[in-house]
């Protein structure tokens, strides 16, 4: 699975202005560093990535969503930080990465 939402991620920057740095998952997280066009709000920026690896797993992955309770692969809950040039970007590097 963590390989399926990897590629899709790559898939994603062919379709829109959308750049992965860093692509990490654990068990029950994904961790990524983006970056996109400021027309991209940080919101629809996490609508087009939960929506497309969602359909992405449920694909190639079918035993995940007879799993799921209650269908869902993604929580309504997200985590977003903004980075500007002058700011936090190696932190936040690192901490995807660890």
């Amino acid at each position: 699975m963590d390989q399926v939402i990897k590629e899709t991620c790559l898939e994603i920057l062919k379709r829109y202005s959308i750049q992965f740095f860093e692509i990490e998952t654990d068990k029950e997280h994904i961790y990524l560093l983006v970056q996109s066009v400021p027309k991209c709000s940080p919101t629809q920026i996490v609508i087009i990535i939960k929506s497309l690896t969602t359909r992405a797993v449920f694909a190639q992955c079918p035993q995940v969503k007879k799993k799921l309770l209650v269908g869902n692969f993604w929580t309504d809950e997200y985590y977003v930080a903004t980075v500007s040039k002058h700011g936090y970007e190696e932190v936040i590097a690192n901490y995807v990465k660890n």
